[in-house]
């Protein structure tokens, strides 16, 4: 489902052969059985798929903190001329899509903390999305995260009092006419700093699901902060504060979507009287405490956050807040389905229940996102005056400032808790899915994709499949700068995560999902792309380019893609019939380096000693030169096996 596939050069526009990675989505009919914590009794379930896909992950061997990802990237739709797709018919690639249901897949580029691996549920349990590092039982029950600040003695590699977890930044998640780009942290804001519940007892007919259209009838429903009233008698802010909100310019500009900074103010000042917000009375956001201020404090560029002033399309705060996570064993009456009191308990795993949230804003798309390549762009920088900001071909659509996390709204009792700007080395994910409750699904959903065949429409977006996301390139770019904390690696030494993941291997593999170390591989062109850095100290080689142009490790003691990760002897890494599993039998990282520096210092002494030794030499020669040219006197010979002067 995955490959690299090449578009031959045209010759009518001078467009070079262009070679990508494809990652395809086609609708096959599949039935396997799954083991399914969630049911009561937990078992094995069968669980039939109508669509077949991939998805490519770096984890636990590329990781990085910190930098700008930027990727080339073509979205999956029903496109060819066949489906009769709408907004392909009208020809102008600037318009805005506007037929979402052309594009049924859910194609998604985002990073994750490499303590959790993607799609395997035991290692994310009470380690997703965590970026909290307090001790503070007041606000939040230390239990619910597996590595918490408040633990001395975590083990398996970890630091003492420091909290741990696999956050989640999604670079973007496709939607048909929108683009999601969020992060995902936790824990969560308690419910006080939470948009107001849908009230279906006064409000019969408003669904769960009502805030995603603002149609929601229940007060405050449709969004924080709105109508303002209500949400002053709190006598504090809710949910999180000073986002910043931009515009994607690739869209077609519309004059009836345009906004005056002076009118919007002027209205926020008046306050929302109504339970939705509109051109008219809120900024183009929809996000009443998002910032307003210039754009990187730049006047004479003369934009603003969270205001419309071109009408091209523009990012939105997204409806999906969060989610309240539980064990299959919880009574909580927040989780989605709490176990009934009477119920058995099956203790299938350790006990917990907490929300997370998700910080995020949904922006529309034109429809050459689907056509032709568009350059994503994210921005991340840790710290407390870090930030996350995501950018389309340079333009900044959103961004989370560190304060929004770092300073969230307080009641008098300090109830809410403090998160961290996320830390953790990340690894990249490329994936396609397709999903019956995403913001666009598949004809048919949960059925095979044209149903009984009746439907023309149906038929037509099927006849799309297989579709793909295309990726030109995926860059990184870091601060190599002496006071940057910018680093690539996935066990750096301020969080490391290796000796917890071979300590909790059946949490991170199953029989087709192996965990392996990798030694070399990755393509190169110089011997220097396959090594550590070098130093005045450290001139020993890791790795080499080999004949293939992929790296190959000088020993089986440094491994990952590069020859970068060292694999010392691990002792207490555990098998699955617990046994010592001892990776190599090689010297430990903090005995080789200063075994390798004492034996350059060595070779330097030598080498000074063997100068001074032929320069001694030489001049003896010299010596003996000069005296052979000089005339010597007359000898005597008192016999023929002697002489004298």
């Amino acid at each position: 489902m995955s490959s690299i596939e090449c578009d031959d050069a045209d010759p009518r526009t001078s467009q070079q052969r262009l070679c990508y990675l494809q990652i395809k989505v086609v609708d096959e009919v599949s039935t396997v059985s799954v083991y399914n914590m969630y049911t009561r009794p937990p078992g094995f379930t069968n669980a039939t798929f109508y669509y077949r896909s991939a998805m490519l992950q770096s984890w636990n061997k590329f990781c990085f903190q910190s930098g700008m990802v930027e990727l080339r990237v073509q979205l999956p739709g029903a496109t060819s001329k066949s489906v009769r797709n709408p907004d392909i018919e009208r020809g102008d690639s600037t318009a805005r899509v506007e037929v979402k249901e052309y594009y049924p897949t859910w194609p998604g580029i985002w990073l994750m903390g490499n303590l959790g691996r993607a799609i395997f549920s035991a290692s994310t349990n009470r380690m997703w999305p965590f970026s909290y590092n307090e001790c503070n039982a007041s606000v939040f029950n230390a239990s619910n995260q597996r590595i918490s600040a408040c633990d001395a003695d975590p083990g398996s590699g970890m630091h003492p009092f420091q909290g741990r977890g696999a956050p989640e930044i999604d670079i973007l998640e496709g939607g048909g006419t929108d683009i999601s780009s969020s992060i995902q942290i936790g824990p969560g804001m308690a419910k006080n700093f939470r948009r107001l519940p849908v009230n279906n007892t006064l409000f019969p007919s408003d669904l769960h699901t009502c805030m995603y259209s603002q149609t929601c009838q229940t007060p405050g429903a449709n969004l924080p902060g709105v109508p303002t009233e209500l949400y002053r008698k709190r006598h504090h802010r809710t949910w999180y504060q000073g986002l910043r909100y931009g515009a994607n310019d690739l869209c077609k500009a519309n004059a009836t979507a345009k906004q005056a900074y002076r009118d919007v103010v002027a209205a926020l000042v008046d306050g929302v009287e109504a339970n939705t917000c509109d051109l008219g009375t809120c900024p183009a956001s929809h996000d009443v405490s998002g910032d307003l201020a210039f754009m990187d404090g730049n006047r004479r560029r003369g934009r603003r956050w969270g205001i419309n002033s071109r009408g091209t399309c523009f990012a939105v705060i997204n409806a999906y807040t969060g989610s309240f996570l539980c064990d299959p064993d919880s009574t909580d009456p927040n989780c989605q389905a709490p176990r009934s009191p009477q119920a058995p308990q099956h203790n299938v795993m350790a006990p917990f229940s907490y929300q997370m949230d998700a910080i995020s804003a949904n922006w529309g798309v034109h429809v050459g996102v689907y056509t032709s390549f568009v350059v994503y762009q994210l921005e991340w920088v840790t710290g407390d005056e870090g930030y996350v900001r995501w950018m389309v071909e340079g333009m900044p659509v959103f961004e989370i400032p560190g304060a929004s996390i770092r300073s969230p709204p307080q009641d008098a009792y300090k109830t809410n808790v403090v998160r961290l700007v996320p830390e953790e080395p990340m690894y990249i994910i490329l994936n396609v899915a397709l999903s019956g409750v995403w913001g666009t699904t598949p004809p048919n959903s949960g059925r095979p994709c044209r149903g009984d065949g009746t439907d023309a429409l149906a038929n037509r977006i099927c006849s799309g499949f297989p579709m793909a996301m295309k990726i030109d390139y995926v860059r990184l770019y870091q601060d190599v700068g002496e006071n940057s904390r910018m680093a690539i690696g996935c066990d750096p030494p301020t969080h490391p995560t290796r000796q917890w993941i071979l300590n909790h291997r059946d949490d991170y593999e199953d029989n087709w999902n192996r965990h392996v170390d990798v030694h070399g591989g990755a393509s190169c062109h110089h011997h220097d792309d396959c090594t550590i850095a070098r130093t005045d100290w450290i001139r020993f080689r890791t790795g080499r380019c080999g004949d293939l142009a992929r790296c190959v490790c000088t020993t089986k003691y440094w491994g990952g893609p590069r020859c970068t990760l060292h694999l010392p002897t691990l002792a207490g890494a555990m098998t699955r019939n617990g046994t010592v599993y001892r990776l190599s039998f090689g010297p430990p990282m903090a005995l080789t380096i200063p075994v390798s520096v004492l034996s350059v210092l060595a070779a330097i002494i030598l080498a000074v000693l063997l100068v001074r030794k032929d320069r001694r030499i030489r001049a003896e020669v010299a010596l003996v030169e000069r005296h052979r040219n000089v005339k010597k006197p007359a000898v005597k010979v008192n016999d023929e096996n002697s002489a004298s002067d």
